[in-house]
């Protein structure tokens, strides 16, 4: 992903769920507004590996997580690019929202330029953890994982 303000086009199109639904409905919420979700990847030995990410869903359907490069899960995705996505607030579990899917990984050592609507929804956490802006963010955490969905677990 070169440093634009758009994501690329998936090879596949997303699976989608029906948000026409009140189910549908909450869970279009939940994806806009959670701020954490859990991402999955499998190790080289085939050990699953979960860490906690921020995400955007994006309009196309597809979520983007921006990492550090050389971090495990961009060394597991390489490998592996099957990934599980779980949004971190189930209620008790009462509320499990959980994406199957495929990832690519974008590396720009030049950084990236942050897509808007992500620098949007985690501004204050990025000033949070000491960086100035999302052109400072986007200099360190300079590789896009997108996302492809492949199934909705709701």
């Amino acid at each position: 992903m070169s440093a634009s303000s758009s994501s690329p086009t998936p090879a596949e199109a997303p699976a989608t769920f029906d948000q026409s639904t009140d189910r549908g409905q909450h869970v279009a919420e939940r994806l806009r507004t959670n701020v954490i979700a859990w991402l999955t990847t499998v190790r080289a030995g085939s050990q699953p590996d979960s860490v906690p990410v921020w995400y955007l869903w994006q309009e196309d359907g597809t979520l983007l997580i921006y990492s550090r490069p050389n971090t495990p899960k961009v060394r597991n995705l390489h490998v592996h690019p099957q990934v599980s996505l779980t949004l971190d607030d189930t209620h008790g579990g009462s509320d499990v929202v959980r994406i199957e899917g495929t990832a690519v990984v974008h590396a720009d050592d030049a950084g990236q330029q942050v897509v808007p609507a992500y620098a949007a929804k985690y501004g204050d956490g990025i000033s949070y953890i000491g960086y100035e802006d999302a052109a400072a963010f986007g200099a360190v955490y300079s590789t896009a994982i997108v996302i492809t969905p492949t199934r909705y677990r709701i």
